[in-house]
């Protein structure tokens, strides 16, 4: 589920991104595609920027379901 466009499946693309405030977000994108989407509820806060790595290894476990 996006903020932007509701529902969004088949071969996506994810990235986490980070702000200068420890801000985060979570984006998906369609495979080759330009536009971006926010995954929704996937935004927070880190106080350790290493944290990202884990937070994007969670969200792509979840987000996940190849068969449905």
């Amino acid at each position: 589920m996006t903020d932007e466009v509701g529902v969004v499946t088949g071969d996506l693309t994810l990235q986490a991104e980070i702000g200068a405030d420890g801000s985060f977000v979570v984006k998906v994108q369609y495979k080759d595609a330009e536009e971006w989407y926010c995954v929704t509820g996937a935004k927070g806060t880190l106080k350790d920027p290493a944290d990202l790595a884990a937070v994007q290894s969670v969200v792509a476990g979840i987000l996940n379901r190849p068969e449905g």
